[in-house]
């Protein structure tokens, strides 16, 4: 497992947060786990990216550390196919924790603030590619997506990821054994709305199978780039 250290000082980048108006924002993944003694430095920025109205984090708990002893209690076999989806699509052969994926595109290894900083900058100063608005009514989403500027011929998955904004562990066992830490924007549900042909606008209604806040990915097939995201309102 990778060892990094968090510097406090650029930590502090994160509280202030950029502030580009219009810009659709930023989706962090942050792959990690309670068997990872390497991971609470990382867990700490996500702590500091859910406070920004510019990103959108999210916390994947994976489960291939599970076997050293301590089965973490939020991870999902999904994340790691996920993870291992990215690593494959970006001509990888390893996956590591922590790892933290930008936009489905730029990943960062390790708690790395500054070089995150940086790569969350450089999205929201881009030019947007397509707009995705969501709606709640009961427990009922409604998303409408539209192409500013995509590619022709490409396909796009509509992903509505649920997760606890705050999840706690006393952990007993394995590399952080003796730790109680808290976890921010804790995946627990993911659903694909449909495929969207990245041309015409296009609607699409789902049902949430719990009352968790909501997010909506618009992400190429095959786990290619994130090219708009939006809170559930």
């Amino acid at each position: 497992m990778l060892k990094s250290v968090l510097l406090s000082s650029a930590l502090t980048m994160f509280c202030a947060g950029a502030t580009l108006a219009e810009s659709d924002p930023v989706v962090v993944e942050l792959f990690t786990s309670q068997g990872c003694s390497s991971c609470p430095p990382a867990d700490r920025i996500m702590h500091e990216l859910v406070k920004r109205d510019d990103v959108i984090g999210l916390a994947l708990h994976v489960d291939y550390w599970d076997y050293i002893g301590w089965k973490d209690e939020y991870a999902n076999p999904d994340h790691t196919a996920r993870q291992r989806a990215y690593a494959r699509e970006g001509g990888r052969t390893m996956i590591y924790t922590p790892q933290m994926v930008i936009n489905g595109q730029q990943d960062v290894v390790g708690a790395k603030a500054g070089e995150l900083d940086r790569i969350i900058t450089a999205h929201l100063t881009a030019a947007p590619e397509a707009e995705v608005t969501a709606t709640k009514s009961g427990d009922t989403v409604s998303v409408e997506v539209a192409s500013i500027n995509l590619p022709a011929g490409e396909v796009y998955d509509v992903r509505i990821v649920q997760y606890s904004p705050l999840r706690h562990a006393s952990i007993r066992r394995g590399e952080l054994a003796g730790h109680d830490l808290d976890y921010a924007n804790v995946v627990e549900n993911w659903q694909t709305a449909g495929q969207w042909d990245g041309a015409a606008r296009q609607s699409f209604s789902v049902s949430l199978p719990a009352d968790l806040p909501a997010v909506v990915l618009v992400q190429r097939a095959g786990h290619g780039p994130i090219v708009a995201a939006t809170k559930v309102r």
